[in-house]
């Protein structure tokens, strides 16, 4: 799984949801944690041999204090605000529902995204998928997700 998650690596390379810093838009709330201390991005399988985590129950949650070395990121971090979603037989993208309380680029929708990020996150997603664990894990992730669509806020 780890080799999966280091082809996804390479398929976004240094692509991000904007030609510019999105960080400075909104002081890279995704970044940060919350005011009570919560937040953070599940790892990928193969990912919590590469970058700390603790074990939320769900999966390894790798937590951030708003800097980082970039090439090191996980891939839920390379990924957002996108969130993967399996459509017939295959996977795609699709807006993160947990991401428009805080990156102000949701209200666009994938169109207001870089067309190259949008694309690649999709392959990325895709090499993920190939593999029985990758795949068991983007149904937990996109279970976990459409719980938060369906819920009434």
């Amino acid at each position: 799984m780890e080799a999966a998650v280091q082809r996804a690596y390479r398929e976004i390379g240094g692509l991000t949801p904007l030609l510019a810093d999105c960080g400075a838009l909104c002081e890279a709330a995704c970044c940060l944690p919350d005011a009570d201390g919560q937040g953070g991005v599940y790892l990928f399988p193969g990912e919590e041999r590469l970058l700390p985590g603790t074990d939320d129950g769900f999966a390894p949650l790798h937590i951030c204090e708003g800097a980082c070395d970039r090439v090191s990121r996980p891939l839920g971090c390379r990924i957002f605000p996108l969130s993967p979603v399996k459509k017939g037989a295959g996977w795609t993208i699709r807006i993160d529902r947990r991401a428009r309380a805080m990156c102000p680029l949701c209200k666009s929708g994938l169109k207001g995204l870089d067309p190259a990020f949008v694309r690649a996150v999709s392959r990325a997603i895709r090499i993920i998928a190939e593999e029985p664990e990758g795949e068991a894990f983007l149904e937990k992730w996109q279970a976990l997700e459409d719980g938060f669509r369906s819920a009434r806020l």
